[in-house]
């Protein structure tokens, strides 16, 4: 399961609007606690794919700012997001052949639905494993 904080899960979807048409993508900062993963901070980070439209990668550098940040504040990058603000509110199977963190909890966030549909999966190195979300005001 993941938990999300109120404001991760809103830091995600305003990224995901203002990055539109382009997909946004970025980083969840938070802890493992037992069987949930917990999120509490969202770090964005620029979107440098050739095709930004259709796809995302995340910048190298700026991903390995974020794992250093994390832990010099005792927390750990828990997972990542990234948004389709006109496609399937499921994984594609783009996204299926660029998964490269085995372990970590993949957030979509998706534009197309109305109101937008924020889902979370597991990428277990063959495969995404879809996640329970809970939205926690805390």
């Amino acid at each position: 399961m993941l938990a999300l904080s109120r404001s991760a899960y809103d830091a995600i979807l305003d990224h995901a609007r203002a990055d539109a048409p382009r997909e946004a993508c970025g980083a969840l900062v938070g802890r493992e606690n037992g069987e949930a993963v917990v999120a509490d901070t969202v770090r964005r980070v620029a979107n440098v794919a050739d095709a930004p439209r259709v796809t995302y990668e995340l910048d190298a550098e700026a991903t390995l700012a974020v794992f250093d940040e994390a832990e010099a504040t005792g927390r750990e990058v828990v997972g990542f997001y990234h948004s389709h603000p006109a496609g399937p509110a499921r994984m594609s199977e783009t996204d299926r052949e660029q998964a490269s963190w085995p372990g970590y909890v993949y957030v979509l966030a998706s534009l197309a639905a109305r109101p937008p549909i924020l889902d979370a999966w597991t990428w277990t190195g063959e495969s995404f494993e879809r996640e329970d979300v809970a939205v926690r005001d805390t």
